[in-house]
């Protein structure tokens, strides 16, 4: 009898060790990993394994809370699965091989703070809904192939400090609504299709400590709000067609650090925008 009760224990301990998640997000995660040539990766997961036990998976209380395969050499596209990640706080996939559109189903991460797919050729538009990821602290979609307008929605994400959707071929105006994000430190948009005039509401992101509008088709004068953003140490505004002074706009910025001159833009003085936002 004392035999059984120890071999039952042993089962039991077997049976919980291998229960850390629920089924739909280890079915989630067996997605990913398929979806993405799991075989061919740098650091491979033994399905066989606990979850606990597989490269670049935090578990927090049976949730899966971070998945880090940064450099993993992750070749494929995304699954519609994703969402089953509810306790998702950080997707960080960058420096892989990944392609396709983003599953649309990536907006039901409510949890997430950290989304980080930059350097992979991802395409397709960033999704309309994407301000429905309200606990979002940072957004970063860098290299890659993605177009179409950059969605107003965006200006839903109140907790946003950084904004990087730089080198890739997206087009339109910057929306009015990045306004709302009122603790935005990093904002970079450069080498896009991007047009027309800064709007003026972007004075009111007086976090911002990088600004990086380069390689685009902006135009119009250099607005006098610039001047507001008192804690900016970055701000790149080359190759665009904007009018204006930069040399007086960098006297009113005391932190700057890194800042670009075009030969245009060398006179003259800086106005107030006109009304020019969406």
């Amino acid at each position: 009898m004392k035999t059984l009760k120890i071999t039952l224990l042993f089962c039991l301990i077997s049976v919980l060790s291998f229960a850390e998640v629920s089924p739909e997000q280890k079915a989630a995660l067996t997605d990913l990993y398929n979806a993405t040539n799991g075989e061919t990766w740098n650091h491979r997961w033994d399905l066989e394994q606990p979850v606990s036990n597989w490269y670049g998976i935090t578990l927090e209380d049976e949730n899966v809370v971070a998945i880090n395969l940064s450099f993993n050499g992750l070749k494929g596209s995304l699954s519609e699965s994703i969402s089953n990640f509810t306790h998702l706080k950080v997707l960080n996939l960058s420096f892989n091989n990944l392609e396709g559109e983003l599953p649309s189903t990536v907006v039901n991460l409510s949890n997430l703070e950290v989304l980080k797919l930059f350097s992979n050729s991802f395409s397709g538009a960033i999704p309309t809904d994407i301000g429905n990821l309200t606990n979002l602290k940072s957004l970063e979609l860098f290299n890659n192939d993605f177009f179409g307008q950059i969605p107003s929605s965006i200006g839903n994400l109140t907790k946003l400090e950084n904004l990087i959707l730089s080198s890739n071929q997206l087009m339109g105006k910057l929306p009015s609504s990045l306004s709302n994000l009122k603790v935005l430190k990093v904002l970079s948009v450069f080498d896009n299709n991007l047009i027309g005039a800064i709007p003026s509401s972007i004075g009111e992101l007086t976090q911002l400590e990088e600004l990086v509008l380069s390689n685009n088709a902006f135009y119009g004068n250099l607005p006098g709000v610039l001047v507001e953003l008192k804690s900016l140490k970055t701000l790149l505004l080359s190759n665009n067609q904007f009018k204006g002074n930069y040399a007086v706009l960098k006297e009113n910025l005391p932190n700057i650090v890194d800042f670009d001159l075009d030969e245009a833009n060398l006179k003259g003085a800086l106005v107030t925008l006109d009304s020019e936002e969406d």
